[in-house]
């Protein structure tokens, strides 16, 4: 655990909220994330389930949290279960978690051994009338890898098929969607830690610098702040702002481009996700700045119209009238192209072709009803963009903003944007 050691009370208040929701006589497992593989015999660095973690704050594989809200014996209601350490393992790969440090992070008073597992699965589920079981289900999800989640619900509905069973995603799909001040908390420390990684490439940025040499000081700040890439920076200068999942990173920066940086840090397994697009030489071109401009009026507005109520489909609508209307003024649309606007075909779709935000927590597209309605708590991303290849200009511009009953927050608004602001800093270099 690289972060500073979180209050157990976020976890404990966050069982409290799932098991309010689960049936009567039920039974929920939620696993740890597998530890993947690299080439040979090798392993990618550990990433944490995010269920296993916002419920219980342990970051360790092959933990298994049980909860069974209506047992009877009020010790097993909740009850964690962790791989013993052993000789062999502390010396190659560390000490496990003990028993009374499990309890200390977690807030779980009865900690068990995998070994126990079995046996008081067997013994909680002849007891119960509901399984609860866990499964990655969020839309965007591509991968054929069966988690440890599906492998034990696959074991449990062979031995228990007259158990009726329930889904767990759907539950946690609303519940990590509203975000507790804790949770704030830690994204505004993932924010303010990818502003300082933005700073440093702004510090560096000049004609003939590498992409890479921009992506390495944001590795080396966020490693400083005791934080990590919340996935695979993309600085992509010139044409290469037009590609959206741009992750070569090896271009040379030259004077005239523009170049867009898009990042977040992730600090104790919260998420920030921010884009800002820089001018290489230090000053936009008045096309430059146009195309800037346009992209920051459409950003400002859909922050604008990030309140409670408002359905995503709706806001990324709204979001791509303005758009279109921009285009126009920039002579990239015709008002005839605008006429022919549709929900299904959207006029702005050749330049401004992905959504306007997503959510935003321990997933950097985090889980959330996939049409809202935004509600307070509720932590999004706004970044629309325009993407004009055959000028070779691409920007995007990103803040995080937390919805609340007051209007929305800024959780990057520190962060700067305004065109003037940006020429001012890259003139310090």
């Amino acid at each position: 655990m690289r972060h500073a050691p979180l209050d157990p009370a976020l976890f404990v208040a966050n069982r409290g909220r799932l098991a309010a929701l689960l049936p009567p006589a039920s039974l929920a497992i939620v696993h740890a994330a597998d530890a993947m593989p690299a080439t040979g015999d090798g392993r990618l660095r550990y990433h944490p389930s995010a269920d296993l973690f916002w419920l219980t704050g342990v970051e360790q594989e092959e933990s298994v949290l049980v909860l069974a809200p209506g047992a009877r014996d009020p010790g097993d209601r909740e009850t964690l279960f962790l791989r013993r350490s052993d000789e062999h393992t502390a010396r190659w790969e560390g000490e496990r978690l003990s028993a009374e440090r499990a309890r200390v992070l977690s807030g779980v008073a009865r900690v068990r051994w995998l070994d126990e597992l079995p046996g008081t699965l067997h013994r909680l589920a002849c007891d119960s009338d509901t399984l609860v079981l866990n499964a990655d289900e969020h839309e965007r999800s591509t991968t054929e890898v069966e988690t440890r989640d599906v492998r034990m619900a696959r074991r449990l509905l062979d031995r228990y098929p007259l158990h009726r069973r329930e889904r767990l995603a759907p539950l946690l799909r609303r519940l990590r969607a509203v975000k507790s001040p804790a949770e704030v908390e830690l994204i505004r420390e993932a924010v303010a830690i990818t502003a300082a990684g933005l700073e440093r490439v702004m510090a560096a940025l000049r004609p003939g610098v590498m992409e890479y040499e921009l992506e390495a000081e944001l590795v080396a700040e966020f490693t400083r702040r005791r934080a990590r890439t919340a996935f695979e920076p993309i600085v992509g200068s010139g044409a290469n702002a037009c590609v959206l999942h741009y992750l070569d990173n090896a271009a040379e920066c030259r004077s005239g481009d523009l170049v867009l940086v898009d990042v977040g840090a992730c600090y104790a397994n919260y998420n920030a996700d921010l884009t800002r697009t820089f001018p290489v030489s230090g000053r936009f071109t008045p096309r430059q700045r146009a195309v800037y401009e346009a992209v920051l009026r459409v950003q400002r507005a859909a922050i604008a119209r990030a309140v409670p109520g408002v359905g995503l489909r709706d806001w990324k609508r709204a979001a791509q009238l303005d758009m279109a209307a921009e285009l126009v003024r920039l002579g990239l649309l015709a008002p005839a192209d605008v006429a022919r606007d549709s929900a299904d075909e959207p006029a702005c779709r050749p330049y401004f072709m992905h959504g306007v935000g997503h959510s935003l927590g321990l997933g950097v597209h985090d889980l959330a009803p996939a049409d809202g309605p935004l509600a307070p708590g509720w932590v999004v991303t706004v970044e629309p963009g325009i993407y004009i290849p055959a000028e070779g200009i691409g920007v995007r511009l990103e803040n995080d903003v937390l919805v609340t009953a007051d209007g929305p927050v800024d959780l990057s608004g520190h962060v700067p944007v305004e065109p003037d602001d940006v020429e001012r800093l890259l003139a310090r270099r």
